[in-house]
């Protein structure tokens, strides 16, 4: 038969003599109305269950702890109380209950001595609901650094891996098993402490329960055998995923949320499979690919740049590298090019969001003898940086050239899509026919030279920022010149404050946050929630009014 919970005290008290994996501290209970009508005999009862302080005075109000919320940390609890203090103590806790009932409680234990380590564990993670053990502890005799919000270090376990046995957070994993166990696998949220006492010529650690409770989840949790076996596919893509592979160059890979084309900004780090969907058929599944090789850099077509684990979209970091390396380099240099850049950013996880600017060479620069010192360096030979060198400028030209750039080209099949749009719309196609061709279209015409005209504007950054590590400009000149820019969030924003709401919807009315989650409404269906019409930005001192 299964245990309930009750309150802190109750349960504490529920559990004294029926836990094998912890001790519980002797305890004093009493209500308020026991102590309203008989303060001596409380005191009395301290005294002979807990013999002489100090304390810790602890609440007990029935409203803190549910079985649908928890007000963890609302109501008062006053530790080192000495017999000086004591009688006010107990008041104060009460008062923190702002509306005590009678059967209201508090829990009068010892404070514990020569705590080494204290804190919080969960038999499951509160923010994803999922069966992963977490520790969040802290190395300090305060028992109330981790559950006060100061402090403190975390750890997590999947529910059903096994430790080593010699990890120190065994024993406090057995004592939350013994809790699912106990009160029949409901999710459990308990304080812990370890004390350290010297018996004889060696040391013993003593694990201590301080509280046990419900965690309440927002929704229902996976269950453990469920979790193992989507861990086990997931070690197994990446396992697979790390090998080398013969039409690559790079031994192994790293994954990465924002290298790349960022899917931790622009889907989110779990977007939803319709979002995930889009995101991958209009970008990451061969666009991406098309559009590097169309500009001259090594043909990676057929290859995903965004695997997913059960939802989770990472860029594979090897294609992405590999993507940057020239078509005509050879294989022998392009190889040990990738290596490096794969190293770099393992050693230097922190540059995950700016590998183009301090990892990989994709373009030609004002700075790149200053940039291929970084390759000589770590054994790259003068012919390597040389034949690097070189493919850049050709490459760089090829794409930024003004009268025949490659980005010419892309910008004008734009207009392409505009035209073609207005004719699959007005057609007489059925709608998956329609949404068939609008996606074909929107690849072709849309994102794929979306991602060319990215590409050179990617490169123009890389331009600017030699321009100031050569001394062509000043870090204030940059600045000024990238703010002077004409952006559309700088568009929009001028014309939210300037337009009228009809003709502002009728130009932005079919945006939404987040691109690829169609899900979620247009700015035009919706436009009350998305901006506060009655509280607009100030216009421009020369913009017009419409």
């Amino acid at each position: 038969m299964h245990l309930n919970f009750s309150t802190k005290a109750q349960t504490l008290a529920l559990l004294k003599d029926n836990l094998s994996t912890a001790s519980i501290a002797p305890m004093c209970i009493f209500s308020q109305s026991e102590w309203q009508s008989n303060r001596a005999k409380c005191l009395e009862g301290i005294k002979a269950k807990i013999a002489n302080g100090p304390w810790i005075i602890r609440s007990s109000c029935k409203r803190e702890d549910t079985s649908t919320a928890s007000n963890a940390g609302k109501f008062l609890s006053i530790t080192d109380v000495t017999m000086a203090d004591l009688g006010t103590s107990i008041d104060q806790v009460f008062l923190s209950y702002e509306e005590p009932a009678g059967d209201d409680e508090v829990l009068i234990q010892p404070m514990l001595e020569n705590v080494i380590r204290s804190g919080v564990a969960f038999s499951h993670d509160p923010n994803t609901c999922s069966p992963y053990r977490i520790i969040n502890w802290s190395d300090s005799e305060d028992t109330t650094v981790v559950t006060g919000g100061t402090g403190g270090r975390t750890w997590i376990q999947a529910a059903e891996y096994s430790l080593d046995a010699t990890s120190p957070f065994n024993p406090i994993i057995s004592l939350l098993d013994e809790l699912i166990n106990k009160f029949g696998a409901v999710p459990i949220d308990c304080e812990f402490a370890i004390t350290k006492s010297k018996n004889g010529r060696s040391f013993h650690e003593k694990l201590w329960l301080l509280q046990a409770r419900q965690l309440i989840l927002s929704e229902k949790p996976e269950k453990p055998a469920d979790q193992t076996r989507r861990l086990r596919d997931i070690a197994s893509k990446v396992e697979k995923g790390i090998r080398p592979h013969p039409l690559l160059m790079g031994e192994t890979t790293v994954y990465g949320v924002m290298p790349d084309w960022n899917p931790a900004e622009i889907i989110g780090l779990r977007p939803k499979p319709l979002a995930l969907s889009l995101y991958r058929e209009l970008v990451t599944d061969s666009i991406w690919a098309y559009q590097r090789h169309n500009y001259g850099y090594r043909n990676l077509r057929s290859f995903p740049l965004m695997p997913h684990f059960h939802g989770l979209p990472y860029i594979d970091v090897r294609l992405s590298f590999n993507s940057f390396i020239p078509n005509e380099l050879d294989n022998d240099l392009a190889g040990r090019l990738v290596d490096y850049y794969v190293d770099h950013l393992v050693k230097e996880p922190a540059l995950h969001d700016k590998v183009e600017f301090e990892i990989v060479l994709s373009c030609y620069t004002f700075d790149i003898k200053r940039r291929l010192e970084r390759l000589r360096k770590v054994g790259f030979s003068d012919k390597d940086c040389k034949s690097l060198s070189n493919s850049l400028r050709k490459l760089t030209n090829n794409i930024i050239h003004p009268k025949h750039g490659l980005w010419k080209t892309d910008a004008d099949k734009l207009d392409v899509l505009i035209s073609r749009r207005q004719k699959i719309l007005s057609s007489n196609m059925d709608l998956i026919e329609k949404v068939y061709w609008l996606l074909e279209d929107a690849k072709r015409y849309g994102t794929l030279p979306f991602a060319g005209l990215a590409r050179a504007g990617f490169i123009a950054v890389q331009m600017l920022r030699s321009f100031v590590a050569t001394g062509i400009f000043s870090e204030s000149d940059y600045e000024t010149y990238m703010s002077s820019i004409s952006t559309v969030s700088r568009e929009m924003a001028n014309d939210l404050a300037i337009l009228s709401k009809d003709i502002f919807l009728e130009k932005y009315g079919h945006l939404r946050p987040g691109t690829y989650e169609i899900l979620s409404p247009r700015y035009d269906e919706t436009p009350n929630r998305y901006f506060d019409w009655e509280n607009r930005p100030e216009p421009p001192s020369d913009a017009k009014q419409f």
